[in-house]
């Protein structure tokens, strides 16, 4: 079924409801997805992209009852990916001279999937323009690793409708063509999610091509995706999305995902949450097993999260392997401004936690403290982990938290009708900036402050481990 999309261009492309991985089986598409590819009907004839090859008939004879193939005058290939360009050896069968324009690169990608070097092909470069007629011209602009390094997007002139490649899609599938007529929270989850999985690792490029393009001066009144919705009210919603998600997006959030063999590790989890939660209930956290949940929901958590928490009990001395495959992924995905930690039970050796740290530091997150557990919690070390996720939410608040005023008889020893100052010894101090504590009675190893140390015994130098500024910054608690 063809679709109308503005005046002369038209949707021809294939609803698929029952893909559910993309990818290999990397990406999990539980809404389905889209191919797009659009009729242009002007003076010349123009199809922007193919579907996915295994709809290549079904597509060539839709295609055929819209236009007769022997008229179209012009191919343009965004993206030589098989999604995108699947069904170019079926259509070509029938039409074998017919011009493709693309990316120098793309040959290369399409020849490698296709085995046509014989193809009627035209590179382009950003800037160059194709004539259509009635006073049109298709402008090209090469959006290289946004995510393949033939990536390009087309913009039509006087129609201002800027075909875009993968960028601002998402493999949502629904009746309805266009942005207003869908369900927003369902949208923008699945925006959301296509921006977590598959641009991140490219998110340095993504404001830079952005401008780039805005710099052309060029009106926008529709951007038409290869993947799910078009967006014709507002795309102006979704080019600023990507321009906050690719500047090192995070929200007040935390996730907490893990592997274990019994429950051990899940228990900490459990009680290292209800200690963020209880030192900062502004924060969501969420937690998840690896084994039983979605990745892909879990790394989009981690692109919005300031932080996460990464459990794992130790198998022949290294971690679970659903684990080690989760932090091969997120190094690749390169998150930036990220806090994360470790942690972990063990029983008669304890390697796994270790090697989460190191992955983690090797994957450029801002490293806290890990926490190991040696068999299963009892009530002291659950405590353990409690006050474990209350450092952790200090550490890293994004907003002062409160500090609830301690009572007469925690704040003081009681004489009579009278109290009594606690001592040096006992005595809290809260840094004013980050919120972490400084416990006489723990001291900071890390510093060489030895626990007892009394806070007029710190030496100046000290500086506070969460935010580093100096001694100056910190009150009594």
């Amino acid at each position: 079924m063809a679709i109308q999309v503005k005046n002369n261009i038209t949707w021809v492309g294939q609803r698929d409801w029952e893909v559910r991985d993309f990818h290999g089986s990397e990406y999990k598409t539980h809404q389905g997805s889209s191919y797009n590819s659009y009729l242009i009907r002007e003076g010349k004839n123009v199809l922007i992209d193919t579907v996915d090859h295994k709809f290549s008939r079904e597509f060539v004879t839709n295609l055929e009852q819209e236009i007769d193939l022997t008229t179209l005058d012009y191919i343009i290939i965004n993206h030589a990916e098989e999604d995108h360009a699947g069904a170019l050896t079926e259509l070509m069968s029938h039409i074998p001279n017919t011009p493709i324009y693309c990316t120098t690169n793309a040959i290369d990608s399409i020849n490698g999937h296709h085995h046509h070097p014989e193809w009627n092909f035209h590179t382009v470069k950003t800037g160059d323009t194709l004539d259509i007629g009635n006073g049109k011209k298709l402008i090209f602009v090469e959006t290289p690793m946004l995510h393949w390094p033939d990536s390009m997007m087309t913009y039509m002139t006087d129609d201002a409708v800027l075909f875009s490649n993968d960028a601002f899609g998402q493999h949502y599938c629904d009746e309805h063509l266009f942005n207003d007529e869908v369900d927003q929270i369902e949208l923008y989850e699945q925006c959301a999610r296509y921006y977590a999985n598959i641009l991140t690792p490219f998110s340095r490029l993504v404001t830079p091509k952005i401008n780039e393009i805005l710099g052309f001066n060029l009106p926008v009144d529709m951007i038409a995706t290869s993947h799910g919705v078009v967006w014709r009210d507002n795309p102006a919603q979704i080019v600023e999305k990507y321009l906050e998600w690719a500047a090192d997006y995070q929200e007040d959030r935390i996730t907490i995902f893990y592997d274990t063999m019994s429950s051990n590790t899940r228990m900490m989890a459990d009680a290292i949450a209800q200690g963020i939660h209880d030192t900062d209930p502004a924060v969501a956290v969420k937690i998840y097993n690896i084994a039983r949940h979605d990745k892909n929901e879990i790394l989009t958590q981690i692109f919005r999260s300031k932080g996460m928490l990464v459990g794992s009990s130790t198998m022949n001395n290294v971690m679970m392997p659903k684990i080690a495959g989760m932090l091969e992924e997120l190094a690749g995905l390169r998150f930036r401004n990220k806090k994360a930690s470790a942690f972990g039970s063990f029983g008669w050796t304890g390697g796994a936690v270790d090697r989460i740290q190191t992955r983690l530091m090797d994957a450029g997150f801002d490293i806290a403290l890990s926490l190991k557990i040696k068999w299963r919690p009892d009530a002291s070390t659950l405590e353990e982990c409690r006050e474990h996720g209350r450092k952790i939410a200090r550490e890293w608040a994004l907003h002062p938290l409160e500090v609830s005023t301690p009572s007469v008889s925690s704040a003081a020893q009681v004489v009579g009708s009278e109290t009594e100052p606690l001592a040096d010894a006992d005595i809290c101090m809260i840094c004013s900036v980050c919120q972490w504590v400084y416990d006489p009675k723990l001291g900071e190893p890390l510093q060489d402050v030895a626990p007892g140390t009394t806070w007029s015994d710190v030496p100046e130098s000290f500086l506070c481990p969460g935010c580093a500024l100096g001694k100056s910054v910190f009150d009594p608690m």
